[in-house]
């Protein structure tokens, strides 16, 4: 699928929101069961590759950590783009973004953040209180990387239309990830080109 670069960052805020500390509970009571943070992040993992639920908020939770004011159709075409077209459904899906946006509302406060939608003209969007419009860390990531930028590739990218900016950017972004795909699947012959590529997305997005 082309689309939107999408900016990552490590899944280690997630991680930390997770308690080691669970609860299984049947239909007789409750077991509290401690575990190490290592063996939840197996886990966490395991689940974000076999449940698209799992996934979903995951990466939403991961879009929002890193930027705010992001509206509701921008945090779906982030998460489209890295889980595919459709992955909030295709009959439901505003019901399906607005539950996944209560639990990652719920993780965020078991971490002390306020996950809130603002209504203003100049930042509309979901953002979390108190919090800079990007994380610092990524603020620095993006810098050093503007430095490292040719000025006479602003110009000529200043001369492109809207249009022509945007495939660009999905070029350069589908290139990239053609090339991991292409790494992988000499790596395992046995992938198919499509698996190759979901394989090269995930790992574009988790650490």
């Amino acid at each position: 699928m082309q689309g939107v670069f999408v900016p990552t960052y490590p899944y280690n805020f997630i991680l930390q929101i997770i308690t080691p500390d669970f609860q299984i509970r049947y239909n007789k009571g409750v077991i509290n069961i401690a575990l190490s943070r290592k063996s939840v992040e197996v886990i966490f993992h395991d689940a974000i590759q076999r449940d698209i639920t799992t996934a979903r908020r995951a990466t939403l939770l991961q879009i929002l950590w890193i930027e705010r004011y992001l509206t509701r159709a921008q945090l779906i075409t982030r998460v489209e783009y890295k889980l595919g077209r459709n992955c909030f459904g295709t009959s439901a899906w505003e019901d399906t973004f607005y539950r996944d946006m209560r639990v990652v509302k719920q993780a965020f406060q078991a971490a002390d953040y306020l996950l809130d939608y603002s209504r203003s003209r100049e930042n509309p969007g979901y953002y979390l209180h108190g919090q800079p419009a990007l994380l610092p860390e990524f603020r620095k990531i993006i810098k050093a990387s503007a430095a490292e930028v040719d000025q006479r590739q602003i110009d000529i990218y200043h001369q492109l239309s809207s249009t022509g900016r945007f495939r660009q950017g999905c070029a350069i972004s589908d290139t990239a990830r053609k090339v991991v795909a292409y790494r992988i699947r000499q790596e395992n012959s046995k992938l198919t080109p499509q698996e190759a590529n979901r394989i090269a997305l995930q790992r574009a997005y988790t650490p």
